[in-house]
Formats: structure tokens, sequence, C-alpha cells
């Protein structure tokens, strides 16, 4: 009675030990961690999985290709990690990880610009509730010029030192984002996207009733949980 009781409350271990072995997507991930950049600036795009196995690199979809992947035509590959050091305007496009057996990670868009003005911002979904700082950046002038902050198309406000925060963003804060600099020009848009907040999961396992299972009385009631 006592071996099937165990081997009742062993068995969703032994699933959750077999799931290691899939392959899990990887995350990209931007040095430095913006989504625009200047013309002739450099960029290193990196995937970090668990798995080194998996044989993840770096792909995108630009004007000049899709799906092509780092080291053929562009960039630097170095194991799982893809740098271009110097980006032109047709290496603007959508970036992501994928893996030898066809598994892909979240995509990227990045934005090379051939202009005097550039808003740094999230490259990637920011948590509900964060607080979020954009900035305004010229190629050749002070970080520290008045900027004015639009959304949508619509403007935000004017801030004098040309950074703005976003505090405490909700989903209402999505869309696209752009900057300007008086005497300089404005920089292309950017989308920023909020994703919920992460919960504990809990799993409970109550094992079956002696009437199910036949097992001992001592183990009738015993719940078991796991939390991550």
């Amino acid at each position: 009675m006592m071996e099937t009781s165990l081997q009742y409350l062993l068995f969703p271990c032994l699933l959750l030990c077999c799931r290691t072995n899939e392959v899990l997507p990887a995350a990209l991930t931007v040095s430095p961690s913006r989504s625009q950049f200047f013309k002739r600036d450099s960029v290193s795009l990196s995937c970090e999985e668990d798995n080194s196995s998996a044989g993840w690199t770096v792909r995108r979809n630009t004007t000049k290709g899709t799906r092509t992947q780092c080291g053929d035509g562009w960039g630097i590959p170095s194991a799982s990690t893809c740098t271009i050091s110097f980006l032109l305007s047709w290496d603007s496009g959508v970036y992501w990880c994928e893996s030898r057996e066809g598994a892909a990670s979240s995509s990227i868009q990045l934005t090379v610009t051939g202009g005097s003005v550039i808003l740094q911002s999230p490259v990637l979904p920011v948590m509900e509730g964060d607080d979020v700082t954009l900035s305004c950046h010229t190629k050749t002038a002070p970080s520290n010029l008045p900027a004015a902050f639009y959304k949508d198309g619509s403007l935000i406000r004017t801030e004098p030192a040309g950074h703005m925060t976003l505090h405490h963003v909700t989903s209402s804060d999505e869309g696209l984002y752009r900057c300007s600099i008086s005497g300089h020009g404005e920089s292309p848009s950017s989308r920023i996207s909020v994703s919920g907040s992460d919960l504990p999961v809990a799993m409970v396992m109550t094992p079956p009733t002696k009437a199910d299972q036949g097992l001992d009385k001592d183990y009738d009631d015993v719940t078991t949980e796991h939390h991550f």
C-alpha cells in the first residue's frame, strides 16, 4: 500500500524532471539596451538560454532579407552572440533567437537612423507598475537638451533636461513614442509594450482516497504544495 502511495506522490515530480530535456525559449538581449541607433553605431545581440546545446542563433527580417542568420552577410557570430560593429540603415528590422530545432524567442524591433536624434527607450516589454524613463539624445550635442515627447503622434510634454519618466505604467501607456529637440530634429518612433505582473504559481497534488486507490489510511489526507 505504501509503495503505491509513494508512486503517486513521485509521479508529478518525474514529469517535471522529464521536462528539463525540452528546448526552452531563449531571451534575446541587446547591448547597449535600446531600440534606436545612429548609423555607424555598434550593437551586440545575445541569446540567453539555459540549454547551450540547443544551438541558438540570432536571425532577422530586414528589407535586405528574411530569416537570415548572423554571419550570413551581416554580423559577426560568436557562440550565441552576434555583433554588428557598423550599423547602417538597412540593418533596421526585427531580430530574434532561433534554435536548431526551430524554437524561437520573442522578437524585438531595432531602428537605425541617419538622422541626428534618437529616443532611448526599453527594447523589451516593461512590467506593469514599473517606472520607465525615456531619454532624447542627439548625435553630437549634450544629452540634456530640452526635448518634446510624443505618444501616438500627440504631444505629451516638453522636458527641460531631455528625460521623461512614466510612473507606474499600465497597458494604457503602450504605444508609439518619439521625441524632438529644437534645432536638431526628431527621432524615429519606437513602441513601448507593457506586460502584466508575474504571479506565483502553486501546484497542489491531493492523493485519491483509500476507496479510490486502496491507499493506507496515513496517506488519505495528504496535500503537497510546490511553489515556484
